[in-house]
């Protein structure tokens, strides 16, 4: 499974094309997370964003770092069958 992930406004942006996975599904009900990336752990609480601002500056985190800048409507039709989950109040954990 492919899970992409980017930073942005001290928050971390996941992103997962198709069905729920289980995590995405545990992470829904609570919202409590650790997360690895590299060799830094983080606690944090996850929220599925479909609307508004985190949406918006979670998609294009995403888009433009694995793919560079582009156009709204490129960036809209590549997460409309994306989900995107927020990571906040990322701290690092012990």
């Amino acid at each position: 499974m492919q899970v992409w992930f980017a930073f942005a406004d001290e928050n971390i942006y996941l992103s997962h094309e198709g069905e729920y996975t289980d995590w995405m599904r545990n992470a829904a009900k609570n919202g409590r997370v650790r997360v690895r990336i590299g060799s830094s752990n983080y606690e944090a609480d996850a929220r599925i964003v479909k609307l508004g601002m985190p949406f918006e500056v979670g998609k294009n985190a995403l888009y433009e770092k694995y793919y560079g800048p582009a156009p709204k409507a490129t960036i809209d039709d590549w997460f409309e069958l994306s989900t995107v989950i927020e990571l906040s109040r990322v701290k690092k954990a012990p």
